[in-house]
C-alpha cells in the first residue's frame, strides 16, 4: 500500500510540474546581439531583432517574471512615448513594441526592450494566454 501511495505521489507530480512547465512562456534577450528568443515550453517559438539601451542608459540584466501589462501604455518618464504592447518586468522597464524599426538590431532605447510592433504584439498575446505569472524575461549580455 505504502509503495501505490508514494507512486500516485510522484505521478502527482511529475503531472503537475508538466503541466506548469507547459504554460511558461519565456524570453531570453541577448544584449549583445541585440536578439529576443520567445520559448514555450522549453521550444523556441519566434526569435526577432530587439533594441535595448543605448550608450549612457542600461537594460536590466537578470532573470525576472512580468508582473504588469498594458495595451497602450505611455511613457511617464520619457515625454509620453508610446509603449505599445507593455510587458513590466522590473520598475519602469518594458518589453514593448517601437515605431522607429529601422534601429531595431542595435541599442536604441533608454533601457527597455523594444520590439516590431506585430513582434510586439505576439508576445503581449502569449503572456496574456499563459499568465503573466507564467511569462519570464531573462537578460543577458
Amino acid at each position: 500500500m505504502r509503495t501505490f501511495c508514494l507512486a500516485i505521489v510522484a505521478l502527482l507530480a511529475f503531472g503537475f510540474s508538466s503541466i506548469a512547465e507547459a504554460n511558461t512562456i519565456t524570453a531570453k534577450i541577448s544584449i549583445s546581439s541585440q536578439t529576443m528568443t520567445v520559448m514555450h515550453n522549453g521550444m523556441v517559438k519566434y526569435k526577432w531583432k530587439v533594441s535595448t539601451g543605448r550608450r549612457g542608459y542600461i537594460t536590466p540584466v537578470g532573470s525576472y517574471r512580468a508582473y504588469w501589462a498594458s495595451r497602450h501604455h505611455r511613457s511617464r518618464k520619457y515625454d509620453n512615448a508610446p509603449m505599445p504592447f507593455a510587458i513590466f518586468f522590473k520598475g519602469g522597464y518594458a518589453v514593448h513594441a517601437t515605431y522607429d524599426v529601422k534601429r531595431l538590431g542595435r541599442p536604441a532605447s533608454h533601457g527597455c526592450v523594444r520590439l516590431h510592433p506585430s513582434n510586439a504584439a505576439k508576445f503581449f498575446s502569449l503572456a496574456q494566454q499563459y499568465g503573466l505569472k507564467n511569462t519570464r524575461v531573462v537578460i543577458a549580455h
